[in-house]
């Protein structure tokens, strides 16, 4: 059986952060989807989503293992209608821990066949955050550095 994993997130914007955890996620798993998803709790993206669409697409074109889609459901919901059993999360740090472990018991609670795996972020990556990003990018300051793409 294949084995299909879904890496949901806003990447807002998708970071070389983001990027490492896909690639060694592949050692892992046949399939990953990039799920960028329509959070509720954030009314309004920095980067439209069809540029990040775009960005992910470009960042791995020559990878038939990686596809990236849009929902705008629940996680667990749109794991399920794509037969993907397992969610790819990256840990930064103890804060994202406490974070992802809750809603990786909410996932599990509505869907049980859904397993969270976690990878520990690389050292040369953990300080690295979507957020951060933006602030930079916000002052014209240059994030090339932080991104797997020329934005």
């Amino acid at each position: 059986m294949k084995k299909i994993a879904l890496f949901p997130g806003s990447f807002d914007p998708f970071t070389k952060g983001h990027e490492d955890i896909v690639l060694r996620g592949l050692r892992l798993f046949d399939e990953i989807i990039i799920s960028i998803g329509y959070n509720s709790g954030k009314t309004k993206r920095y980067f439209p989503i069809e540029l990040m669409i775009s960005k992910i697409q470009e960042t791995f074109k020559n990878n038939s293992q990686i596809s990236v889609q849009t929902y705008a459901e629940l996680t667990a919901e749109f794991a399920k209608k794509n037969g993907a059993k397992f969610l790819l999360r990256g840990l930064r740090n103890t804060t994202d821990f406490e974070y992802e472990n809750s809603i990786a018991q909410v996932n599990r609670h509505l869907y049980t066949e859904l397993e969270s795996v976690f990878l520990i972020t690389s050292p040369k990556f953990a300080s690295i955050s979507s957020s951060i990003i933006r602030e930079v990018h916000s002052y014209n300051g240059n994030v090339s550095d932080f991104l797997p793409y020329r934005l």
